[in-house]
C-alpha cells in the first residue's frame, strides 16, 4: 500500500494530537481525584492530605477524597499508587520513609523511581525527644551522661523497626557514643502511649505529633531535631544547641502520582498544589501540625530523594536490622 504525503501528514497530526492532549492535561481533571494516605487515619500524613484535598477541590472543580492504606509500614499504600493507572487521579502523600524502606527490605513491591512520579515536596517537621517524666535526666546533656553511666540499659520506643524514628535513634546512638536500646512498636500512637503509661523512657517522636502531649505534661520534652526550633514548641532546644551539631534528622511530606503520569498532568497538579500550599489558611493549619513548608516542585523532590537513597544506606547497614 502506498502511503501518500496527505495520509501521512494525517496519521501523524492524529498521532501528536493523542500524544498532546494527556500530556498538556487537556481536560484534566474530570472526575474526582483520590489521595492515598498510607498511615493510619489521624496522623500526620492524614491531616496534611485532608488539608490539601479540602483547598484542592475549590481550585479544580473536582472532589478530592483521602483513603487511608494502611499495614507493612506504609509499603501497602504506596504500592497501590504505584500500581494504579498513571492517569492523575490516584495519588500518594508520600513520605521519607520511602527512601529508607529501599534500604531496610530486601525486595520492595515496586520500583520508588520508576513507579512513583515526584509531583510536589510539600515540606517536613522535625522530629522530637521525648521522654516519660520520672526518668532523671531532665535534659539531653543528662540524658546522654545518665545513658553511659548505664550502658545498653536506657530502652526507647518506635514505631517500628526500620522508621524514620528507630534509625534517627541509632544514628543517634552513633554520633554520642551511647547504647540505648530499641523497643519497636507497630505504630507512633502505640509507642507514644507506652511512653506516657512509663513502660518506655523514651520515644523520638514528630513535633506535629508529639507536642500535644508534651504541651499536656504527659511527657517531657528534651529536644528537637530541625535547624531552628518548632514553632509549637518554641521553648524547647534544637539538639544543635545541646551539643549534638550533626543530629538534625526530619521527615518530610509529598505528594507523588503513579509512575509514568504524563508531564502535563504532574506540572497541572503540581502548580494546583504550590498554589494550595501559598494559602494563608493551609499554612496556619500546617503550622500547628508542626509542618514547615518548603515547596519544591518535582526534579527537586526527585533529587531529594537520591540524596536519601544515598545517606541511609549506610545507616541501616551499621545498624545490623534485619531486613524484611
Amino acid at each position: 500500500m502506498k502511503i501518500t504525503h496527505s495520509v501521512f501528514a494525517f496519521a501523524l497530526g492524529i498521532a501528536l494530537a493523542s500524544h498532546a492532549g494527556p500530556s498538556s492535561a487537556q481536560g484534566y481533571p474530570d472526575r474526582p481525584i483520590k489521595i492515598v494516605n498510607p498511615f493510619s487515619p489521624g496522623g500526620s500524613s492524614d491531616a496534611l492530605a485532608r488539608t490539601i484535598g479540602l483547598y484542592l477541590q475549590d481550585r479544580i472543580g473536582q472532589p478530592v477524597l483521602v483513603e487511608s492504606r494502611t499495614g507493612a509500614g506504609g509499603i501497602i499504600g504506596s504500592d497501590a499508587v504505584a500500581k494504579s493507572p498513571p492517569d492523575g487521579y490516584t495519588l500518594l502523600v508520600g513520605t521519607s520513609f520511602l527512601p529508607l524502606a529501599v534500604h531496610t527490605h530486601n525486595r520492595l513491591p515496586f520500583d520508588l523511581l520508576k513507579d512513583l512520579a515526584p509531583v510536589t515536596l510539600i515540606g517536613g517537621t522535625s522530629m522530637l525527644l521525648v521522654a516519660h517524666p520520672s526518668l532523671p535526666a531532665k535534659s539531653m546533656t543528662e540524658l546522654i551522661a545518665l545513658a553511659k553511666s548505664k550502658p545498653g540499659e536506657l530502652t526507647y520506643a518506635s514505631p517500628g523497626t526500620g522508621t524514620p524514628n528507630h534509625l534517627a535513634m541509632e544514628l543517634l546512638n552513633e554520633q554520642v557514643g551511647i547504647s540505648l536500646r530499641h523497643v519497636p512498636y507497630r505504630s507512633n500512637p502505640l509507642a507514644m502511649n507506652d511512653v506516657i503509661a512509663g513502660h518506655v523512657p523514651l520515644l523520638l517522636d514528630f513535633v506535629s505529633t508529639g507536642a500535644p502531649h508534651v504541651r499536656s505534661g504527659a511527657v517531657r520534652a528534651l529536644a528537637t531535631t530541625g535547624q531552628t526550633r518548632a514553632k509549637v514548641l518554641p521553648e524547647v532546644p534544637t539538639m544543635m544547641e545541646v551539643g549534638t551539631s550533626n543530629f538534625h534528622p526530619q521527615v518530610w511530606f509529598a505528594i507523588f502520582a503513579p509512575g509514568g503520569t504524563p508531564k502535563g498532568i504532574v506540572d497541572k497538579l503540581n502548580s494546583n498544589i504550590t498554589a494550595v500550599l501559598a494559602l494563608p489558611a493551609v499554612q496556619e493549619r500546617l503550622d500547628a501540625l508542626g509542618i514547615d513548608v518548603s515547596v519544591a516542585g518535582p526534579d527537586e523532590l526527585a533529587a531529594l530523594i537520591k540524596s536519601d537513597l544515598a545517606i541511609w544506606g549506610p545507616v541501616v547497614d551499621k545498624s545490623g536490622m534485619a531486613k524484611e
